[in-house]
């Protein structure tokens, strides 16, 4: 029984306080998933020829300045931001390139995101204490997405914990159960999509990202997704551009989505959007099941 919750900008005024108003959405998910916490945010891009990574270690002594010396030696434009026990990354290199390099020298270290503005957070825990720990209330940028986790299928692990990104730019956090998640990894990584977890989400993710690289858009993606993931899902997809909510066609797992003209907002239940600014006034409905909701900057 997982929680769900995106936020999407429609004003630059509002994308200056989007954490302000993401982080009480994530808290009131609290009963929904109480074991861990993530947040996936699109901000602070980097400049052309850059990546940028988001990297989690969760050996307490990690050397991170041992690491930025090795990185800059190794690569130019490298830097190296410090949040807690995860590190924002850029280098002038390919996510590939960076991510064989951290295989060889760093291999315990885990990469949640890649690509120029993505960033994501995740942690063991009450969503409270892993919004205060990465100081959410104070992040701007253009939209997020945040999850509340509830183990049912595998460990409460922060591995496991949501949001999960495959591609560069692109995660996705799910509420629900897929059936065929086995079978469907076992065809996806003979096409090249690499996989860090037994999650099915991870899996969903991997899907989105195997399509959109064959040509797909993300609608045609998720068109596809419908016939080709079975289970029961909320899925809400984070882009460069922005986000995207879809339900299966039998939709037995809740959502609401919200809009004014200051921000697009979707939640596992209405309490997370009722308190943004607005909200009383604000256009709602229940997302029809199997039908795909997408804003874009």
């Amino acid at each position: 029984m997982c929680g769900i919750v995106g936020l999407f900008a429609k004003t630059f005024e509002f994308e200056a306080d989007l954490g302000r108003y993401l982080a009480p959405m994530l808290l009131e998910m609290t009963d929904r998933g109480p074991d861990s916490a993530g947040v996936a945010v699109y901000r602070n891009p980097v400049a052309e020829g850059l990546t940028k990574l988001t990297l989690l270690s969760t050996d307490p002594g990690f050397a991170w300045t041992d690491f930025e010396r090795a990185l800059g030696d190794s690569f130019s434009g490298a830097s190296v931001a410090r949040i807690s026990n995860h590190a924002i990354v850029t280098a002038r290199a390919t996510s590939a390139e960076l991510g064989a390099w951290l295989q060889e020298r760093h291999p315990s270290v885990r990469i949640n995101s890649s690509g120029n503005v993505i960033e994501i957070f995740k942690q063991k825990g009450l969503p409270a204490a892993v919004a205060a720990n990465f100081d959410v209330a104070h992040f701007a940028g253009s939209h997020a997405l945040a999850h509340t986790r509830m183990a049912t299928e595998s460990a409460v692990t922060t591995e496991h914990s949501h949001p999960f990104s495959t591609g560069e730019d692109l995660c996705l956090v799910h509420n629900g159960s897929l059936s065929n998640h086995n079978r469907l990894r076992a065809r996806l990584q003979k096409s090249g999509i690499r996989f860090t977890t037994d999650n099915d989400s991870e899996v969903a993710a991997g899907f989105l990202t195997w399509r959109l690289r064959e040509g797909d858009t993300l609608e045609a993606a998720l068109e596809r997704a419908i016939v080709e993931l079975d289970g029961f899902y909320t899925f809400a997809i984070g882009t460069r551009e922005g986000f995207a909510v879809l339900r299966d066609p039998i939709a037995c797992k809740p959502a609401v989505i919200a809009e004014t003209e200051q921000w697009v907002a979707m939640a596992s239940e209405y309490r997370a959007l009722a308190v943004l600014p607005g909200a009383d006034q604000a256009d709602s409905w229940e997302p029809v099941p199997g039908r795909i909701y997408s804003w874009s900057h």
